[in-house]
């Protein structure tokens, strides 16, 4: 099976990061965390500008309805620039939610609308629902408008999770295909920001120098960083594979979304781990922009299904 994305796709991820490379993200990201969302919301007008927004929204309520791969694209480019807010939930997971909805699907899909979601067990509490303009609860078949109620700090400033109080008798959707969405665009936001990490180390290891030789000629750092590179490559296929089963409705979605969270999880955190023993002390300050990362992928790791829950639906699809 080929996994290479095509040169529409290429074309479309370049256009990702040219916009997104241009915004100052560490900035955005700096700034969300400490409460000012105005230069975030920038960021996220440029995104709907690309039709990013739009991808997940079918055609009929004036979306793209494009293939689950296409979505991966464009979300591996925002992981790898940590743009802030609730990406997973809004441009993944609400499309879905609301795909009875017209008037508000198509208000996701031109970016007027952004939307925050809690299913539990995998995502109990909303992310950044003081930003979005909807939440969204999903229960076993329905869906209900929340709330936000108490705040709660994450491993990562700029991810504030929301506890949510519902109201109403909603309506029918597909929680479950939801969630697996939502874990799929988060293992490739994972994949995105653990080569971001690697990029950023190859790079310091080519200018840093001790003992008179830059680090990255000494063999160490040179196989810590081949493994990164390796485990990065080995759980990216996952991750189109599983965007392959779910815009197949393959009855193996569930396995293959799992393994796709668990591979990407394992080498976001391989990544992080050499990139702070590459870069030292500096690369845990809030100064340095791969702290950005390290954080993110902690907090990413957990979200939509931690790494022991979607071993388990692996062992049980086995």
């Amino acid at each position: 099976m080929n996994f290479e994305i095509d040169e529409q796709q290429r074309d479309f991820a370049a256009s990702i990061d040219a916009a997104l490379g241009s915004a100052d993200l560490p900035a955005v990201v700096r700034a969300w965390a400490d409460g000012d969302t105005a230069p975030g919301r920038k960021v996220w007008q440029t995104l709907a500008d690309l039709g990013v927004s739009a991808l997940n929204v079918p055609e009929e309520h004036d979306g793209i309805g494009a293939h689950p791969v296409d979505l991966v694209v464009a979300l591996e480019r925002i992981g790898a620039h940590c743009v802030p807010g609730p990406v997973t939930e809004s441009i993944a997971v609400a499309p879905i939610l609301l795909a009875s909805d017209a008037p508000r699907s198509a208000e996701l899909a031109a970016g007027e609308l952004i939307a925050t979601v809690a299913i539990a067990p995998e995502a109990p509490r909303a992310v950044d629902a003081e930003f979005a303009g909807l939440i969204l609860v999903g229960s076993g078949d329905r869906v209900r408008e929340g709330a936000a109620a108490g705040s709660h700090d994450s491993l990562d400033p700029s991810r504030k999770l929301f506890d949510v109080n519902v109201s109403g008798d909603g309506w029918a959707a597909d929680v479950q295909r939801a969630r697996e969405f939502g874990a799929l665009a988060t293992a490739a936001q994972l994949i995105g920001a653990g080569q971001a990490m690697l990029d950023l180390s190859v790079q310091y290891a080519k200018q840093r120098s001790q003992f008179g030789r830059v680090i990255g000629s000494y063999q160490a750092i040179k196989h810590k960083l081949a493994d990164v590179h390796i485990a990065l490559e080995l759980a990216r296929p996952l991750v189109y594979g599983a965007a392959l089963s779910l815009g197949a409705d393959s009855p193996d979605t569930a396995r293959d979304v799992s393994a796709a969270k668990v591979a990407a999880g394992e080498a976001g955190l391989l990544a992080a781990r050499s990139a702070l023993q590459t870069h030292g002390a500096i690369g845990f300050t809030q100064e340095h922009d791969l702290g950005l990362l390290l954080l993110r992928v902690q907090a990413l790791r957990s979200a939509w299904g931690d790494t022991t829950a979607h071993r388990r639906r692996v062992l049980e699809a086995i």
